[in-house]
């Protein structure tokens, strides 16, 4: 592939990765850019307002093969005071997200409220339109 082709294929994950932000989140169009490639630090800028909705920092690999290792500690070299978190796509399959595993946890972890989200490094938003689905047991 040539290095102008990879790096389209690049920019247009990273649009992609900023859209679904937009969309889902409500972030406004204006507090979020994807950075030209190429350039250092994070792939996904963002301003204040865009932090408060999505407080991580974002590493964009759209490659048919890549190494997660290396690419997550480009993501960690880059986010500052912001998790990081690697989207990363190829060919004919679904983007997938790659984060620490205590990170991950804490996300469903419950504190002394009852209250998830309450023990992360990094507090997240609410999201009033995600609720977990209640599992019904089967009576006997």
């Amino acid at each position: 592939m040539k290095p102008s082709s990879a790096k389209q294929k690049g920019r247009k994950f990273q649009q992609w990765v900023r859209d679904i932000l937009i969309e889902r989140l409500g972030i406004h169009p204006e507090d979020i850019e994807s950075r030209s490639m190429g350039s250092g630090g994070e792939d996904i800028m963002m301003a204040k307002s865009a932090r408060e909705k999505f407080p991580l920092s974002i590493e964009c690999k759209n490659q048919q093969s890549l190494n997660v290792w290396k690419c997550y500690q480009q993501a960690e070299a880059n986010c500052g005071e912001y998790e990081p978190v690697l989207f990363m796509k190829r060919n004919n399959q679904k983007p997938l997200v790659v984060v620490d595993a205590e990170f991950f946890v804490n996300l469903f972890k419950k504190g002394e409220d009852d209250e998830p989200i309450k023990n992360l490094k990094y507090k997240m938003p609410e999201f009033e339109e995600f609720k977990f689905p209640e599992i019904k047991k089967e009576e006997e």
